[in-house]
């Protein structure tokens, strides 16, 4: 697989050339993108298969921010229907922009949420020494003086002074926005699975062999150490969330309908050991 920048896909009539190449050489490659939303949006979903996409980083800023990138773009349509096509999505969420403020705060994370995305960071709005935005905040007097620069990093607390929000309370925000996340959506492995298989099922009798094959090697794992894992999360999540195991449990016994012995065998020998350890690490 190779990891590509927004430029790869920015570039529409450089990338489909790539891809006229890749149908010459019979090669099936799994590529792994940063993009915004309109970047995307120049393309229909079969390209993007097509040119191997398997996962997108993209930004999933609240409509409020009015960032370029995400201008007229329904985020949640698209982060849906790539997953429909088994290409899985990272989304990115800043907590703190400006616009944020103890009354919206929370819906704005609930929007982010709502995604549904098989991994999802979310970042504290950080103005970084040598960026335009540390320049600004610094010309307005808002920078703190007493922010070691190691925790500069955007998974700690503001090294500015926000207008609405406090540097304890954007920590608070940060760590419910991943609580909440989890706590909706479940394990990032039940996401990642769900969304392979979903595109496994749409793509194995493609016409193109390049195709076929890029995704039979996405779902290799399904068919052993993960089946074992989704186990695991059904029974560690049975108690303390419900819905969510429930899912887990369907996915897992329809990935057992679709390749038979070696999912069942791998979640009854292996699942249990997976629940143990996730029990011994939780009380540590």
């Amino acid at each position: 697989f190779f990891v590509m920048d927004e430029n790869f896909l920015l570039h529409r009539k450089r990338a489909l050339e790539l891809l006229c190449r890749m149908k010459e050489k019979a090669k099936s490659w799994a590529l792994y993108v940063f993009s915004s939303a309109n970047a995307l949006r120049q393309y229909s979903m079969a390209e993007l298969v097509e040119l191997g996409v398997s996962w997108v980083w993209m930004g999933l800023e609240s409509p409020r921010a009015g960032y370029e990138k995400l201008k007229g773009a329904d985020t949640l349509t698209l982060s849906r229907e790539l997953q429909q096509h088994g290409i899985k999505v990272l989304g990115s969420t800043i907590v703190g922009l400006e616009h944020h403020t103890p009354d919206n705060m929370r819906e704005e994370i609930e929007h982010a949420c709502a995604h549904e995305t098989d991994f999802h960071q979310f970042m504290l709005y950080t103005p970084v020494p040598g960026t335009p935005l540390y320049q600004q905040i610094a010309d307005e007097g808002r920078l703190l003086d007493d922010v070691e620069l190691a925790d500069i990093h955007g998974q700690y607390k503001f090294n500015f002074r926000h207008a609405a929000i406090s540097r304890d309370d954007s920590k608070e925000y940060l760590d419910f926005a991943f609580r909440r996340d989890f706590e909706r959506n479940g394990p990032s492995l039940f996401r990642i699975c769900r969304t392979t298989l979903a595109g496994w099922k749409r793509y194995r009798n493609h016409p193109d062999a390049r195709i076929r094959e890029r995704f039979e090697w996405e779902v290799r794992n399904l068919k052993s150490g993960y089946n074992a894992a989704l186990w695991a999360i059904e029974k560690y999540l049975r108690k303390t969330n419900t819905a969510v195991s429930e899912q887990v449990r369907w996915l897992r016994r329809e990935i057992e309908g679709e390749f038979g012995w070696k999912p069942r065998l791998a979640a009854r020998v292996f699942g249990p050991v997976l629940w143990w350890t996730s029990r011994r690490e939780q009380k540590r």
